[in-house]
């Protein structure tokens, strides 16, 4: 069964799919540990990753080395933010190729121009492409695929831009009649209430798909009673996790002179070599190195 076969089968067997943000294999390893139901190969944490803005400065070659490494160390299946498919629909049709042979599940394509800014960034330039545009890489990226499975999902960032609930009906139809699998609709309201809304008016015949990191209150109970939302990505959550132990960590050891006290508060040496499979290269070392 393909990955992207496996994604559509968890698509089919519950009703919310629950999607971590993977930066490195390390971390994917560490979700499909915590029992998630795949991977979000997410730009804005390799972006952070790299110590740089998520800005389109990240290159399609450097997205999909990390993709590889993270595929290679999972079971679980990949969804890929591919951002604003890194150019127009020729472009469009180049990446899917690429992300579909490295492995990957599902692309998630938005309709900003390109080159996009962050969308939770305060007074971020959010420029949106004409609706018939967007429709071409839909259109595009669908013609594309090899594996009926693999899923384009469409993300329209109407809300984000200001453009209201109706202009983001509009596109959001707009991109369901060219071929999207899902919707997924984008907010940086500090509540829920305009994705609550945007899901009770969504008529549409494809599920959504939502990032909740500026709403956090919007939890799996009240995501499933909406009925029409199916996957819910934790966008930057891996990458915040880790930032904020590496900074009190190190703060820590500045602080105290040494390590004498941060050293019982961390992971041993010892669960690390687990996560590295260290016990299967020290076997294969003994079996075949003579």
């Amino acid at each position: 069964m393909s990955p992207a076969k496996r994604l559509r089968a968890r698509l089919a067997e519950t009703s919310l799919l629950h999607i971590m943000a993977a930066h490195s294999p390390l971390s994917a390893v560490l979700a499909q540990e915590a029992g998630f139901d795949g991977l979000w190969a997410s730009g804005f944490e390799l972006s952070a990753l790299y110590g740089l803005p998520d800005m389109s400065l990240i290159s399609m070659t450097q997205h999909l080395e990390m993709l590889r490494a993270i595929a290679g160390r999972t079971t679980l299946p990949i969804v890929a933010d591919i951002d604003t498919g890194y150019g127009n629909a020729i472009n469009v049709i180049h990446a899917i190729r690429e992300y579909e042979r490295a492995g990957t599940s599902a692309v998630v394509i938005e309709d900003k121009t390109f080159p996009k800014v962050t969308s939770l960034a305060a007074g971020g330039r959010q420029e949106l492409l004409r609706i018939e545009e967007f429709q071409g890489k839909i259109e595009a990226a669908v013609a594309t695929r090899r594996d009926p499975d693999f899923l384009v999902i469409a993300r329209t960032e109407a809300l984000i831009a200001r453009l209201g609930e109706a202009e983001a009906l509009r596109r959001a139809k707009a991109y369901a009649a060219a071929g999207a699998d899902m919707i997924l609709i984008h907010s940086k309201k500090k509540d829920p209430s305009e994705i609550e809304s945007f899901s009770r008016a969504w008529t549409g015949s494809v599920p959504l798909v939502i990032v909740p990191n500026a709403y956090p209150d919007l939890d799996a109970k009240r995501v499933t009673a909406l009925r029409n939302i199916r996957m819910m990505i934790y966008g930057n959550y891996g990458i915040r996790a880790a930032a904020t132990a590496m900074q009190e960590t190190f703060r820590r050891i500045i602080a105290d002179g040494g390590v004498q006290n941060v050293h019982k508060d961390i992971l041993p040496v010892e669960e690390i070599f687990r996560l590295q499979k260290m016990d299967e290269v020290k076997a294969a070392e003994a079996r075949f190195l003579r």
